[in-house]
């Protein structure tokens, strides 16, 4: 179980209970305090000066591609910082060479982030995009990407875990299919590296994408992973060549290849320590952990009239994302509601799911509350007692 003194490293939560992790998570203590000891200590260029400063600032941000490497498990590829997963998934759809005709197939479960990058590539290239439509609970059977899958597909894009409704995707066997047919296959892992353990190797993916905001590390930092350093960089520019002369240049391999520009130093740095971080709870505790508030809760909302969850039941292979809504109550009423009244976070709307919520028949959206490490049985408690109150049931 993960230690209820970790709740010090993050002073927020002596004011407010926050349950809106999957929108932005908290960055512990000694995740500041390793990005103002760069600030403070040894504030250079990275890769761009001989002073011991510089040195310095280079070989933390070396150091930071590295534990972030180990992170997933990826003993082989690239892995690249961005700014975020939505930076990430744009370097794949800009830096493939696509010709009209291409397809890929994403599915209507997915961030807009996984989706309008595709949308555009239709809209410009002419290639085909397909889509996979899901259960109402979030399922997405691999026989429906068996289904519209062909040898013209050239890139197939999907969640791990839904950050609407929390169902984790089978991933291993949208792998094995588009190994059969010579497809790519990109993972947006925005929502599942922050919360359960994450192994690129076992996953079988040629791409991952996420990022350092939802992971306890700070905001303006991404990742993107490559199983072969292929892809057209986005930028170009200083840090990112070997030679310029005045007639060409030759970009330098590595990273650096697709980090054109002075990077987040302090960010990466940042994101290095919250990798530690997690390291150090358990990702394997972390989960049990959510997974046991996610049931709390779900079994409880459950049992209150007016109130419908939505996507798998507590059993159900998840993350903690709690979806809802109460009826005759618009979601960022109930948001409004849980602040003014219980001094909750949570957020509410359609979550950058637009298709998602069509699909599922709600037009004004959700109500969702999501959990991370730092969350408590007290702060399940809190937020379903002030739901049955919203909802006009104060029976226990």
């Amino acid at each position: 179980m993960i230690p209820d003194d970790i709740r010090a490293d993050f002073p927020l939560l002596s004011k407010v209970c926050y349950l809106d992790s999957a929108a932005t998570s908290l960055s512990p203590e000694p995740v500041l305090e390793a990005m103002l000891a760069y600030e403070h200590d040894f504030r250079a260029n990275s890769g761009r000066g001989v002073h011991r400063l510089a040195q310095q600032a280079s070989q933390k941000y070396r150091d930071a591609h590295v534990k972030v490497r180990k992170f997933i498990h990826a003993d082989e590829g690239e892995l690249v910082f961005t700014r975020n997963s939505t930076e990430a998934i744009n370097m794949v759809a800009s830096g493939l060479p696509w010709q009209k005709g291409d397809q890929v197939i994403t599915t209507l479960l997915e961030h807009h982030s996984n989706l309008l990058p595709w949308m555009r590539l239709r809209d410009r290239q002419g290639i085909d995009l397909g889509l996979i439509t899901p259960s109402t609970d979030g399922t997405l059977d691999p026989a429906a990407l068996e289904a519209i899958i062909s040898r013209k597909t050239r890139l197939v894009a999907v969640t791990q875990t839904s950050n609407v409704l929390g169902n984790v995707v089978p991933i291993r066997e949208f792998a094995g299919i588009c190994q059969d047919y010579g497809a790519l296959l990109l993972v947006d892992g925005s929502q599942s590296v922050p919360h359960i353990p994450v192994n690129v190797e076992h996953l079988g993916c040629d791409f991952l994408c996420f990022s350092g905001h939802k992971m306890l590390g700070p905001t303006g930092t991404g990742v993107l992973y490559m199983k072969k350093s292929g892809l057209e960089p986005l930028l170009v520019g200083g840090g990112s060549v070997e030679q310029v002369t005045a007639s060409g240049y030759t970009l330098t391999e590595g990273y650096e290849r697709y980090e054109a520009g002075t990077p987040n130093i302090a960010g990466a740095i940042g994101l290095a320590r919250a990798v530690e971080y997690l390291e150090t709870l358990g990702m394997d505790d972390i989960r049990h952990h959510e997974q046991q508030l996610t049931r709390r809760i779900i079994d409880d909302l459950t049992g209150i009239e007016k109130v419908q969850v939505f996507g798998p039941g507590s059993e159900g292979d998840r993350i903690g994302v709690i979806s809802f809504a109460i009826k005759g109550l618009n979601p960022h009423d109930v948001a409004i509601m849980l602040d003014g009244e219980a001094n909750i976070m949570v957020r509410s709307g359609h979550h950058c799911c637009m298709p998602l919520m069509d699909h599922l028949n709600l037009p004004e959206g959700t109500v969702r509350a999501s959990l991370h490490c730092y969350n408590t049985p007290e702060d399940a408690d809190l937020f379903v007692d002030s739901v049955r109150k919203i909802a006009g049931d104060f029976k226990r």
